[in-house]
């Protein structure tokens, strides 16, 4: 194998020891014949890609097959595209003497058919990360690459025998996982895939089935954990994959979603859709939190979600009265009971406004079979009752067709409507929640939206049917009327164009194909895997808008429950069993990468002195800055000061509305940072986020964020009474 021109390590001078040739000349090799293969890979797609795109359209299956063909086609050259050499990992020795194997972001091949890349997440790339000193899994040694630029500007060997010590590995004082985790944060998630741990990654490769809790505390690597679990799940079981249902993973805000959104490209999976809460509803974007804490109380139960159903029967009562039809031919009759026999016809689960129209045909089919077909044209007959006004009416009276919206708000604005939804409301909790202006939606009112619509369904769908239905019949008129007049005209012996007036040839025209179907809403589901990042903040009604887009309650949770603002005095699967999720498993993360030692210090006592049982995670890298505190006064000269010396990285002011944030130093309130990690995090007056829990949870959740340096700033007042430390940042 010819040796690469220039070679793809460009390690600084003070790491020259490790740019010996018998320590990466191997390597060299290998990277070569990655890439001729990347080259060819690339053009090899890229033809097969223009050859579908020129070929023919078709229709029907064929169009489909060709369109997904397109879209697999389209992916794969992207993620080979997105990356050069620095798709790979890194490499692992047997000690069975077997070859090297190199892991990669996805699995690659030469043209003879040579596996040059394991794919991360197959079993073969397991010991890459799950071996241990304790439990090497088969392996000589290890070694990670840390990539810039496209080149190898670092790697770290790790041996697991003695044998691995023999002229093939270059040890350090750290691993490759700590030294990066002193690098510098930016607005979106580093790429960590590299030095996945081995406590992350038996979590990572769990199986799907039942509910996976992951708690672990700050810093322990959940919503890494999380996102390659999104991404793994959707490679190794089938039951998961796009076409089968697919994977939703949930975040607790927009800006942590911003934060995440390069991982799972880079992993090379795109078919995750991934949201927020809010998201899931139309009104969520607009949204406002619910202030008073008892209709926040009352909208979080589960329960409440229950009163949905007896609000939608009350649109779903059959008329008591008959009703007289009259047509050209004959005046039919429908009575209660044929009223009842239709309101029944809907399968059950079918949504109101789909069901109407279940109901609807069900009329049409009784009134049209108490005639004789041999006396009058049937279809004829049946556009006549489905033109009849009187008719009309009476339907639109008894199964209206209902907006979600309007359903919800007249249960915060007609007490008695809510009283006989719930009766189990208290005067005092149906008076909470009753408001002037019932539409201005809190985040509170989305899980009974959400019920609302999943149960009334859409009923501009219905309208559409209804407007289809009309222009095929106008279509079925037309041809009526020139079938009618070409009848008339023949004048042949054998009456051949009678045969216009039979039914099969009449339905053979019909072409209802080339009406628009209804593109399903993205995150309606069902899915077969939901994932669930900071899920300690769910209520009982928020965990009702999951279960019901993940029928096979396959679940992965994650969170802690020391950060929940609210309180969580169960424990997980307390939480889980009264929800309806009873087959769980927990998975606990204890190790602390992110946080340093110095700030989990100054952060455990808060948490512990609200909640004694907090599972506090044990840091395992110091930075040698302490925790600085300092006057209010001087929060713009100490973000000045960092910034001047430090030319890359993020920080945050946490709890000051009046600042306005920068590129580089975002401002934020405790509720908005969960899931990110800024390289310094200035806490303003803490003390003002309040008692209680919540206060406490909030203090804990901001000073955790910091992975290099956290500053206290107080009013004058309240530095005085406290012992403080120096007011500058150390450089």
């Amino acid at each position: 194998m010819p040796r690469v021109s220039t070679s793809p390590f460009d390690l600084p001078d003070n790491l020259a020891a490790k740019a010996a040739p018998a320590l990466i000349a191997a390597d060299e090799s290998h990277f070569a014949a990655i890439g001729e293969s990347l080259a060819a890979s690339i053009a090899d797609l890229s033809a097969r890609l223009d050859e579908v795109r020129l070929a023919p359209t078709g229709g029907g299956q064929a169009a489909l097959d060709r369109d997904l063909e397109i879209h697999r086609l389209s992916a794969r050259l992207r993620a080979l595209r997105r990356f050069g050499l620095d798709l790979v990992l890194g490499r692992i020795v047997p000690d069975d003497g077997g070859e090297p194997v190199y892991i990669g972001r996805f699995g690659l091949v030469d043209a003879t058919g040579r596996r040059l890349l394991v794919d991360w997440r197959a079993p073969a790339a397991e010991p890459f990360f799950a071996a241990t000193h304790a439990q090497s899994q088969g392996l000589l040694s290890r070694r990670r690459y840390r990539w810039s630029g496209g080149r190898v500007r670092d790697y770290w060997d790790e041996v697991f025998t003695a044998e691995g010590l023999e002229d093939n590995a270059a040890l350090d004082d750290q691993s490759a996982f700590i030294a990066s985790l002193g690098t510098s944060r930016s607005p979106r998630m580093r790429d960590v895939l590299g030095t996945i741990q081995a406590d992350q990654d038996a979590i990572i490769r769990a199986g799907s089935r039942g509910a996976l809790v992951v708690d672990g505390g700050p810093g322990t690597g959940k919503t890494v954990v999380a996102l390659h679990r999104a991404a793994y799940l959707i490679y190794s079981d089938p039951r998961l994959g796009e076409g089968s249902g697919g994977v939703l993973f949930v975040g607790p805000h927009a800006r942590y979603l911003a934060y995440v959104s390069d991982v799972l490209p880079s992993l090379g999976e795109e078919s995750v859709q991934v949201c927020t809460l809010r998201d899931l509803v139309t009104e969520g974007a607009a949204a406002l939190p619910e202030r008073d804490p008892v209709a926040a109380a009352v909208k979080a139960s589960s329960r409440m979600v229950e009163a949905i159903e007896p609000a939608v029967r009350l649109y779903e009562e059959p008329p008591t009265e008959p009703l007289i039809v009259e047509t050209p031919w004959v005046d039919l009759l429908l009575t209660p009971q044929d009223w009842a026999e239709a309101f029944a016809s809907p399968e059950p689960g079918t949504p109101h406004n789909d069901a109407r129209d279940q109901v609807w045909e069900t009329i049409l089919d009784i009134l049209v079979d108490q005639v004789d077909g041999d006396d009058v044209p049937l279809h004829r007959l049946r556009r006549a009752i489905a033109q009849h006004d009187g008719l009309r009416r009476a339907v639109t009276r008894a199964w209206p067709l209902i907006e979600t919206s309007v359903l919800v708000a007249d249960l915060w604005s007609v007490p008695a409507y809510l009283r006989r939804c719930a009766p189990w409301l208290t005067p005092a909790e149906v008076d909470a929640v009753q408001r002037t202006d019932a539409s201005a939606w809190t985040v509170a009112d989305l899980p009974l939206l959400d019920a609302a619509r999943r149960r009334l369904g859409d009923p501009a769908a219905s309208q559409r049917r209804r407007e289809r239905e009309a222009m095929l019949e106008a279509e079925r008129a037309e041809r009526e009327r020139v079938a009618e007049e070409l009848i008339a005209a023949d004048d042949s012996e054998m009456l051949i164009m009678t045969m216009l007036r039979g039914q099969d040839f009449v339905n053979s025209l019909d072409d209802e194909a080339a009406v628009a179907t209804i593109d399903p809403d993205l995150l309606a589901g069902p899915f077969a895997h939901v994932i669930v990042d900071e899920a300690q903040e769910l209520t009982d009604a928020e965990w009702r808008m999951l279960m019901s887009r993940c029928p096979s309650r396959s679940f992965t949770i994650v969170g802690d429950r020391a950060q929940a603002r609210h309180g969580f005095t169960e424990s997980w699967e307390e939480r889980l069993d009264r929800i309806g999720l009873r087959d769980s498993t927990l998975a606990a993360l204890t190790i602390n990468y992110r946080t340093p030692e110095e700030v989990m210090a100054a952060a455990e006592p808060v948490i512990r002195a609200a909640i004694p049982d907090a599972n506090v995670p044990v840091s395992i890298r110091a930075t040698g800055a302490p925790v600085v505190y300092a006057d209010a006064s001087e929060r713009d000269a100490i973000l000045a000061e960092w910034l001047g010396h430090h030319g890359e990285g993020m920080a945050c002011v946490i709890g000051d509305e009046t600042f306005a944030g920068s590129p580089r130093v975002a401002s934020l309130s405790p509720e908005l940072v969960k899931g990110l990690e800024f390289d310094l995090v200035v806490l303003v007056d803490p003390e003002a986020f309040g008692g209680g829990i919540e206060g406490a949870v909030d203090r804990y959740v901001s000073m955790t964020r910091a992975t290099q340096q956290l500053v206290v700033l107080h009013s004058p007042a309240r530095r005085a009474s406290l012992a403080v430390g120096a007011s500058r940042i150390p450089h």
